[in-house]
């Protein structure tokens, strides 16, 4: 008995032939639930000029793990400093998580970040040396549900670099807006 075989399927018999090919056209690639964006400092672009950047990880109680579930961080008026040999995150802010009232956690601690030797060493190097300022870009829970952050080392601008940036975006929008109406 002769099979039929049709141009749009590579595998005369269904039942014999593995699913993957018929299912990589319908199948749809679903962000992870768990990463998700907890505080972004979108002032730190404006202030500073970003040289570099690092992920970090940060140590936190309970309370602050549920509390950043629920959404309450801010990072735009912290910075990192290295201190002792480690790593600080100074003056970020994570909201009380109400359900933990006495082993609850203080809103505006020193929370320790966790870089390797070789990236601490760059750090220290860069804000000793070179005058350079460690700034949180973004908190993030990643892919396996880990609190990071990322870490800019930065050069303050002054304000005529700021009037430049900001100058350089409107003639960018200016330009895209030029070129959507003439198509």
């Amino acid at each position: 008995m002769l099979a039929r075989s049709s141009p749009t399927h590579a595998c005369p018999h269904l039942d014999s032939c593995s699913a993957s090919p018929y299912l990589m056209g319908i199948m749809v690639k679903h962000s992870d639930p768990n990463s998700k964006l907890i505080a972004e400092n979108r002032r730190a672009r404006f202030d500073f000029a970003i040289e570099d950047d690092i992920e970090a990880g940060i140590m936190l109680l309970g309370s602050e793990v549920k509390s950043l579930r629920q959404g309450g961080s801010n990072i735009a008026e912290s910075y990192a400093s290295v201190e002792d040999g480690e790593l600080w995150l100074i003056n970020s802010y994570i909201a009380p998580y109400l359900q933990a009232k006495t082993w609850g956690h203080e809103e505006r601690r020193k929370r320790k970040l966790l870089v390797s030797r070789k990236e601490l060493a760059r750090l220290w190097n860069a804000t000793a040396r070179e005058g350079m300022t460690i700034v949180p870009l973004k908190m993030y829970f990643n892919e396996r549900g880990m609190v990071k952050l990322k870490i800019g080392i930065a050069k303050g601008k002054k304000n005529a670099d700021k009037r430049e940036t900001s100058a350089k975006r409107d003639w960018d929008r200016q330009k895209a807006r030029l070129l959507k109406q003439n198509r």
